[in-house]
């Protein structure tokens, strides 16, 4: 028999089929929200969000089975099912029963489509909470109603406030292990809502949840009759962002990529930030400044007449302006600031603390850039919003600080753009994220202060002296013989009519660095400032010696960083630390033997040897002498 068009089962797929249709069109028209769940440790986030992503039915039935072998191995009590096992995917989170990483998990119900992440609750690991509430639209703030507020949940309520989350759901969990009363759940509220008036959270919604039993997740409990606001899920579905939309913003985008396939086509890839852009729209890149039209918005699938935010494009101009990845394209008769010096919020994620002065790299939209913090404005004390003195950051402290970059930055204050106002820093050495911040606004030294040009310059200053400028940058362990071997070598050269200059570290300290002590944070300001007069010394055509202990690797590339190619010659007089004990010269490292002497490189602080110097003197091998005569033969021809 032949198969036909009428057959029951071809009538089956097709209605199937229209089904199918209607349901993918239904639901590519849902808006979004984007929320995070975050709070103290064990209350209940990752319990919260697997029992929403039951409810919303978005289990699989092999999931489901697998879910309940897990939850009878994993011993749960009283209950067949441990949600928080559908979101702790990290074997050591299911083996410490606590969230370690960032979840994210997509669920839908026919009202809205849903990214929710689970943070971390742990105090160490705040900086995974940072990276989840960094996208959201709302945050889920939880709190154990037997524990009531803690210092983690004023922590992540000023962290989500700071961020831009303006939807703030106080969620009181566990409501069953304190029989539903109502009297403990209202102190909650008020202790919470004295603290959130306090960081300036002007409205949350409150509201009373059991995530093990389910009450007040999807729909109202009856356990709590006095509770007459919504279910979570019903507010949920129906809160409104309270944001301007990115569409509604002035046009900017970052530009990613410089496209130029062929001769042909050259074009700027990105993914336009904030606004919309037509064809024939007036732009102006930024920070140079120049001007042009847009000829063309070109995607993989056709060319479009209009684009707009969140969209990933290729822009054409209609002139030939300079463009490169990093900059920023934007309307040009309202474009962003470009500035090199900030106030910013810095939430600190490393475990090593700030080190004001140390150079890191700055990301900010496309833009790398090499940026400085200054000694903190101070700290915030996130149980009673004080502001205390802080000479650094340590680990998820938050603070205010001025900050500096080394070439022009293209931004915009956070608040109103988190793309262009939002920035991490990146440890140079490590490539390790160590913080998250928020640009304020510009410093009006920015914009006042400008770089004189002088008729005289330092290649002039350099041909008076018959020399090429350099920095011979002695590093070693105290007691290494830096301080010998760099004042021998400088008799050397002066016997050879050369211009020099000898930076000793122990001289510095009598006045142009006499304000500072040996902390970590003390000696990376002490390069810096040797390395801006070493700059200015080879600028004026010397041969600068210089003679520093230098621990840190991070602060000689800053260094190195701050001088024309070729004119840094790091010269590390590599002498074992047992050799430069005995010495001991100056009873140094007998007092920090004893406890006397506090911060000695070698004994109680690091000291980071060069890897890869351009001169390296092995003082077991050699006398000082030697080690100079080999060193002047190193650098002069």
């Amino acid at each position: 028999m032949t198969d036909t068009l009428d057959d029951p089962i071809y009538k089956t797929d097709a209605l199937i089929a229209e089904d199918i249709d209607r349901y993918l069109e239904v639901h590519q028209h849902k808006t979004m929200l984007r929320f995070i769940t975050c709070g103290s440790v064990d209350d209940g986030k990752s319990t919260l969000i697997g029992r929403l992503l039951y409810d919303s039915k978005m289990i699989f039935e092999d999931q489901l089975a697998a879910l309940e072998a897990d939850s009878k191995r994993v011993g749960t009590q009283g209950q067949q099912i441990d949600f928080a096992l559908l979101v702790d995917g990290l074997a050591a989170e299911r083996e410490q029963g606590i969230t370690i990483d960032v979840a994210y998990r997509f669920f839908a119900t026919e009202k809205r489509k849903f990214i929710v992440a689970d943070t971390p609750g742990h105090e160490q690991y705040t900086r995974n909470m940072v990276t989840g509430a960094s996208t959201a639209d709302l945050a889920v703030i939880l709190i154990d109603a037997r524990k009531g507020v803690l210092t983690q949940t004023r922590r992540h309520s000023y962290l989500a406030h700071l961020i831009g989350i303006r939807n703030i759901v106080l969620a009181v969990n566990k409501m069953d292990l304190i029989g539903y009363d109502q009297a403990v759940y209202d102190g909650i509220v008020k202790d919470y809502a004295e603290f959130a008036n306090g960081i300036g959270i002007r409205a949350f919604t409150p509201i009373p949840i059991s995530g093990f039993m389910g009450d007040n997740i999807t729909t109202v409990s009856a356990n709590t009759p006095w509770y007459k606001g919504p279910a979570l899920m019903e507010h949920l579905e129906t809160v409104e962002v309270d944001q301007v939309s990115d569409q509604q913003k002035p046009f900017r985008m970052a530009v990613q990529w410089v496209n130029r396939p062929n001769l042909d086509f050259r074009g700027f890839s990105g993914q336009i930030a904030t606004g919309t852009v037509k064809v024939g729209d007036a732009i102006r890149v930024l920070p140079s400044g120049k001007t042009s039209t847009i000829s063309r918005i070109v995607t993989l699938d056709a060319d479009l007449d209009e684009a707009v935010a969140g969209q990933s494009v290729t822009l054409c101009f209609a002139d030939e302006v300079d463009c490169s990845r990093g900059d920023v394209i934007a309307a040009s008769d309202n474009p962003p600031q470009s500035a090199d010096q900030f106030e910013a919020t810095i939430v600190w994620m490393a475990d090593e603390e700030m080190l004001p002065g140390r150079p890191y790299w700055l990301k900010i939209g496309t833009q790398t850039v090499t940026a400085t913090i200054q000694q903190p404005k101070y700290q915030v004390n996130v149980n009673t919003m004080e502001h205390l003195a802080a000479k650094t950051l340590e680990l998820n402290a938050i603070g205010v600080a001025n900050l500096s970059t080394d070439k022009q930055v293209v931004f915009e204050p956070y608040e109103a753009n988190r793309t262009l106002g939002g920035f991490i820093l990146i440890d140079k050495i490590t490539n390790a994220t160590v913080a998250a911040g928020m640009l304020h606004f510009s410093l009006r030294r920015a914009q006042n202060v400008h770089w004189q040009a002088t008729d005289i310059g330092r290649d002039f200053h350099a041909s008076l002296k018959n020399q090429k400028p350099a920095v011979l940058w002695f590093t070693g362990l105290s007691g290494a013989g830096k301080s010998t071997i760099a004042n021998l070598v400088e008799k050397k050269l002066a016997r050879m009519n050369r211009h020099t200059f000898l930076l000793d570290g122990d001289n510095v300290r009598h006045g142009l660095n006499k304000d500072l002590g040996f902390t970590d944070a003390d000696r990376v300001e002490n390069i810096r400032r040797v390395g801006e007069v070493a700059k200015l010394m080879t600028d004026a055509g010397l041969i600068v010696i210089t003679a520093f202990i230098s621990p840190f690797r991070a602060e000689r590339e800053m260094v190195r960083q701050m001088m024309q190619p070729g004119e840094f010659i790091e010269v590390h007089i590599d002498t074992p630390l047992a050799d430069a004990e005995a010495r001991d010269v100056k009873g140094l490292y007998k007092k920090a033997r004893s406890g006397e002497l506090k911060n000695f490189t070698g004994i109680d602080s690091p000291y980071e040897a060069p890897e890869d110097p351009e001169i390296r003197i092995d003082t077991t091998g050699m006398t000082a002498e030697e080690a100079a005569d080999a060193i002047v033969a190193r650098i002069i021809p």
